[in-house]
Parts: C-alpha cells; sequence; structure tokens
C-alpha cells in the first residue's frame, strides 16, 4: 500500500515571484515535510486589481524560479479556467487528482486567512484541505469574530503532526523578509535594480520582456 502524499498549495499572483514567496514556501515545504508544494498562479484573482503583465508571462516567471527546486511545482490550472481564479475551485480539481488518503495543505499569509470570511464557498475550503497560516512577527491584529470560533474548534499546535485528511488549520513561523512584489515593480518602473529580490532567471526573463518599465 502507498503512503499518503503531502502536498501544499500556495496560489498567488506572483506578479513576480520574489525570493519572498520562494524562501516561504522551502521554509513550510521543510516544516510540513511536504512531497510536493504546487506554485498556483492565479489567471483572474477575484480580490486584486489586475496584474499588469500577462498570466502567461507570470506562469513563465514561475516555472523559472521553481526549475530544479525540489519540492516545488508549477501548476498552470488557473489559467486553464475560464472564469475568476477561486480558491475553492482549484482545491476540488486537485482533490479529484489525488488519492483518497493524500494530504492537501493551503498556504495562506495572515491578512489572507483573516478576510478568509470574504471568500467563495469558504466554509467549504477544510473540507477539502488543511489551512496553514504562515504567521510573521508583525502580525499581530486580530482575526474576525467568524474565524475566531473555527480556529477554537480546528487548531492543532504542531502542522507537521497532521495526520487526517482534511479539516485542521495550523501556523507556521516565516522569517521575515522585507521583499514584496509592489515594491519590486516600483523599483523596476523607476529604471533601478531589483537583483538578488528575485531569482537570475526570472531579472533576465523580466529584462528580456521589458516588463514593469515605466511607460516612455
Amino acid at each position: 500500500m502507498s503512503r499518503a502524499r503531502r502536498i501544499g498549495v500556495l496560489g498567488g499572483t506572483f506578479d513576480p515571484i520574489h525570493i519572498g514567496h520562494l524562501r516561504g514556501a522551502l521554509e513550510v515545504a521543510e516544516a510540513l515535510a511536504l512531497d510536493e508544494l504546487r506554485l498556483i498562479p492565479s489567471a483572474r484573482p477575484p480580490h486584486r486589481d489586475t496584474p499588469q503583465v500577462s498570466a502567461r508571462q507570470r506562469l513563465d516567471m514561475v516555472a523559472l524560479a521553481a526549475r530544479g527546486v525540489a519540492p516545488l511545482q508549477v501548476d498552470d490550472r488557473e489559467l486553464r479556467r475560464d472564469r475568476p481564479s477561486y480558491s475553492i475551485d482549484t482545491l476540488e480539481s486537485l482533490r479529484a487528482e489525488l488519492a483518497a488518503d493524500d494530504r492537501l495543505f493551503l498556504l495562506l499569509g495572515w491578512d489572507a486567512f483573516c478576510g478568509l470570511p470574504g471568500w467563495h464557498r469558504w466554509e467549504e475550503l477544510l473540507e477539502h484541505c488543511h489551512i496553514i497560516v504562515l504567521q510573521r512577527p508583525d502580525a499581530d491584529s486580530e482575526p474576525p469574530e467568524t474565524l475566531r470560533d473555527l480556529l477554537a474548534a480546528r487548531s492543532v499546535g504542531d502542522p507537521g503532526a497532521i495526520d487526517q485528511v482534511s479539516g485542521q488549520i495550523a501556523f507556521v513561523w516565516q522569517t521575515p523578509l522585507a521583499v514584496s512584489a509592489t515594491q519590486i515593480r516600483r523599483t523596476l518602473g523607476e529604471g533601478r535594480s531589483v537583483r538578488f529580490l528575485v531569482p537570475d532567471a526570472v531579472l533576465d526573463y523580466i529584462q528580456a520582456h521589458d516588463l514593469y518599465r515605466a511607460p516612455h
């Protein structure tokens, strides 16, 4: 009988993907002993402005960043859908491809977790996965009351010990890296270098395709 796999899911606009995304992803993969961590760029994010560059270009950059870095995998399923990138749809389609006892872990930053009650069919997420909240030292806000009840019922102290198929919430401490996609886009728009904030292959792609430059 094959061992149940442990698969992480990290979605985002990745506009562009940077070292903060990648370092955080690797830390979580180690903490949870993940077999795979799927990086899933959103084509049409329902809660954000339309990204500056195309979904295909953002996917290309994620693929370049993850190349050769186990256990990171790139997943393009949200680009193959012609509707907004709802997490519940992504989890349902992933779950349909996995063995019944495989574990899915949805990775969310603190701000995204606090905003869950505004998500499409958010109450159903835990039917398909566990939620791993990426906790940073600067996350000192209180979650809304709806989530406090959920946390009281579903939280576990040790994310590495989660052994059910779905339904639990755990926190993973993140090394804070003061880098953001907003800062990177602004820096590039000002014509300055973002070397060492993004992988070299991503920087080469940005330069080759003249992305994020201020209009002339």
